[in-house]
């Protein structure tokens, strides 16, 4: 036994020697023999500060469904040691190589030089604040004077950067703008040159195959639109202006530089503060060929905070198809026309034109759907906004929170208001029409009722109370109440239904105006006359209102006087959602007192213009008279309008609604330009209430379904 155990310790002793003589032999071989090459080769390593980009903040629907997020994505930059190492023997070859691969590809590399890209040369007028700054710099570094022109500086870049003489003037055009680039930040305290952004694996795959590691990749972060709609809402990021610079980096704690992208429009620009985070510092080793060793974090980015809106992502889907789908019908109907009317040798009337629909809460003012028609998409705004910026049908304008129209017939229901209040009259009230307004007629001032002019002198209103007039749309009625009623007095009940007035949305709006005379377009040189004053109670003289201002006019006409601010944003959550940072209130802005009763009577009529068949316009009784949505019977009170734009014009059409009628859930302002009437665009009306109506069926159905699995 003794003998077994000495065996057995001499064969374990064996091990560890030649254990203990494996590690002598691999230190001595790394610390010896090659210690010196690996000494050579660490200070060759390359440690560079880098920024850290932060994401930005999400935007999302009042539900939250994702509206814009941020995707990683590939950003391809260039070893400047590489390019210009002694083993390369032309990098302006390399450079315009490398352009030719991307611009194959269907990529853009990304130009900082702020010249023209034809000669003759010239700055070009809208600079980024980066541009401004590395061009300031770069001129400082290399002694040029403050003055040096776009041509001289072009010629200084041919002699500096050895571009021979042969090269067209793109690809000089070409070169020069990548080399002043890569040379401008060592100028200026900015992060690396990003010669293409968003690269796909197939770019990194040929361009790496062509020049080597001359080319390094870096992730970062691009914006990512979840959907086609909400363009003039949503709005876009871009370099950040020499304006905005000035303003967001004051002071070193600012959380901005130079490289960052920030809002340019919509709720990108408004809510900035809220989405913008703050980026983090970095220091990243690297070897001589451009391999990344380490990276150490000398401050962590802070990512943006997520946006809500009051926004309903799948109504407001739903709503721009309804308005582009309508507007494409009635232009189908238009065409028709005009090929009748130039074969009978008459001119063609003008073409549907743009539109918007507003859709708001009626208890609390939220705007749940804002379309503006033409559109645009926001994915490829970049390489479309030459062409947007063109196009005559003025896609980039916000109709809905821009577009100034004068309202029509859709003003008649607060003249009710304000004739019942101030007790002009009262919902027993008659007047009597003829079908021509004569107080003003010995002085050549006769306007008359749509339906007298409509059949040619043959009907009229006869006698109406306010309900009737409502219905019907009665000229006469409003002529005689707004003749007795006073522009001063219209002007303080449009004020305090919000036309004319911010409607306290964030984003950009046009306030409109309501006719009087400090305000009154005095083209003939009369001044502001009892005929402006009675063209004012139908919606006409100089009354112009955005979509949005007769939304939530609608929503206070359906609640009972009560208007609410249109504030957009919902709420704000931390980068991590745990956090609630900012929740809406509800914000009141003006109440228009009245009685019960005359609200009452106000909302009757507008419900009868939809249920009563001797109403103004069959279409709309046969279309929301039994409407029902899922069994469900639900009332609709509307008021349609035509707004005459003068001789040889096509009227635009403006419809406004409220439903359920006897719970009022939304108010929808809608105005096509050129429809030709109001009741023209019934069919869109109820494509948007069966939008909302099956939304919300669905949305009761999902919660049904998951509370009975709660009870299971």
């Amino acid at each position: 036994m003794k003998i077994v155990r000495s065996t057995r310790v001499a064969a374990f002793g064996l091990v560890v020697a030649l254990l203990v003589a494996l590690c002598l032999g691999t230190l001595y071989k790394l610390q010896i023999i090659e210690g010196a090459a690996a000494y050579e080769a660490s200070l060759n390593d390359n440690e560079e500060e880098r920024t850290v980009t932060a994401a930005r903040g999400n935007i999302l629907d009042r539900y939250g469904r994702a509206m814009v997020t941020n995707r990683e994505c590939y950003n391809l930059k260039i070893n400047t040691t590489k390019l210009f190492a002694d083993d390369v023997e032309d990098p302006n070859a390399v450079i315009l190589e490398m352009v030719r691969i991307v611009e194959e590809s269907g990529y853009e590399y990304i130009d900082d030089l702020p010249i023209t890209e034809e000669p003759p040369y010239e700055y070009t007028e809208d600079m980024t604040a980066l541009q401004s700054a590395m061009l300031a710099a770069y001129f400082k570094r290399q002694g040029l004077d403050d003055d040096t022109t776009a041509v001289e500086l072009m010629s200084y870049f041919r002699t500096r950067y050895d571009i021979p003489n042969t090269a067209t003037s793109e690809e000089m055009r070409a070169i020069s703008s990548i080399r002043y680039a890569l040379n401008v930040r060592y100028a200026i305290n900015t992060d690396p040159y990003v010669f293409v952004e968003d690269a796909s694996i197939d770019l990194i795959s040929d361009l790496m195959g062509a020049v080597g590691n001359i080319i390094y990749v870096e992730t970062s972060y691009i914006r990512e639109y979840n959907t086609q709609s909400a363009a003039h809402i949503l709005g876009y990021v871009g370099a950040i202006t020499p304006e905005q610079a000035e303003t967001l980096m004051r002071g070193d704690n600012s959380g901005y530089d130079l490289n960052d992208k920030v809002g340019q429009s919509g709720v990108e620009l408004v809510f900035e503060e809220w989405l913008h985070g703050v980026n983090g510092r970095a220091n990243v080793i690297s070897t001589a060929d451009g391999t990344i060793t380490g990276t150490v974090y000398t401050k962590e980015p802070e990512p943006g905070n997520h946006v809500y809106l009051t926004i309903d992502l799948l109504l407001q889907e739903s709503v721009e198809r309804a308005l582009e789908l309508g507007i494409y019908e009635l232009q189908i109907g238009r065409d028709e026309e005009n090929r009748k009317h130039m074969e009978n040798g008459e001119e063609p009337e003008e073409d549907v034109g743009g539109g918007a629909i507003v859709v708001v809460d009626v208890d609390t003012g939220e705007p749940l759907a804002i379309a503006s028609y033409p559109t645009y998409n926001l994915t490829t705004l970049d390489e479309d906004y030459d062409d947007l910026l063109a196009d005559e049908s003025t896609p980039l304008v916000d109709r809905a929170l821009t577009g100034l129209y004068a309202p029509g017939s859709t003003f008649k229901p607060l003249m009710a208001v304000a004739g019942l209040t101030e007790g002009l009259i009262n919902t027993e009230t008659q007047i009597v029409c003829n079908g021509v307004f004569t107080k003003y007629a010995d002085q050549g001032y006769a306007p008359v009722c749509w339906i007298y002019s409509q059949t040619d002198g043959q009907f009229t209103h006869q006698s109406e109370t306010v309900v009737e007039a409502i219905k019907d749309s009665c000229n006469i009625f409003f002529y005689t109440l707004a003749d007795n009623m006073g522009i001063t007095l219209m002007n303080e009940y449009a004020q305090g239904f919000g036309l004319g007035e911010h409607t306290g949305i964030e984003l950009p709006e046009s306030v409109g105006n309501m006719a009087k005379p400090e305000t009154h377009n005095d083209v003939d040189g009369a001044g502001f006359t009892y005929g402006d004053t009675v063209q004012a109670g139908i919606g006409q003289s100089d009354s112009l209102f955005t979509p949005l201002q007769l939304a939530e006019y609608c929503a206070a006409i359906a609640n009972g006087g009560t208007r609410h601010s249109a504030a957009i944003l919902k709420s704000v959550r931390s980068f991590d959602y745990s956090t609630n940072l900012y929740l809406r209130e509800n914000e009141v802005l003006s109440v228009v007192e009245s009685e019960d009763y005359n609200y009452a009577a106000v909302q009757r009529g507008m419900y009868q213009f939809t249920h009563d068949p001797t109403g103004s316009s069959l279409d709309v009784y046969y279309a929301f008279n039994n409407y029902s949505y899922g069994g469900r019977s639900i009332g609709v009170a509307a008021k349609s309008g035509t707004a005459q734009l003068g001789e040889d014009r096509v009227n635009n059409g403006l419809f406004m609604l409220f439903a359920p009628f006897d719970d009022p859930e939304i108010a929808v302002a809608i105005v096509v330009e050129h429809a030709r009437s109001g009741s023209a665009l019934t069919s869109i009306a109820a494509d948007v209430l069966d939008a909302y109506f099956s939304i919300q069926a669905s949305a009761a159905s999902s919660t049904a379904e998951n509370e009975s699995g709660l009870l299971r």
